[in-house]
């Protein structure tokens, strides 16, 4: 199984068209997060192709797509009822 290091992702999109479909495409990729923000576990050819489906999706000059590579030795903390994220056994991106 590739290894998968955790990305946080995030967006700030103007157009709620554009909006929705960067929603849809980064919870192809998530396990967990909430509306605008979240957890991936991505191989390098995953993140590389998120990446390259958001560069076509945003408008460069207003919209903005943060991805964010977690340090694999940091320990995740969570608050309330929070789950810990986990890299899936198997990861289905469709």
């Amino acid at each position: 199984m590739p290894q998968r290091d955790l990305y946080l992702a995030a967006y700030d999109i103007s157009e709620p068209r554009r909006l929705s479909a960067a929603l849809r495409l980064t919870r192809a990729y998530a396990t967990g997060g909430q509306r605008s923000v979240h957890e991936l576990f991505l191989t390098p050819a995953e993140r590389q192709a998120l990446v390259e489906d958001m560069i076509m999706l945003i408008d460069l000059d207003t919209d903005r797509f943060l991805l964010l590579r977690l340090d694999p030795r940091s320990r995740v903390h969570t608050l309330g009822k929070a789950v810990a994220p986990a890299d899936p056994d198997y990861f289905y991106v469709g």
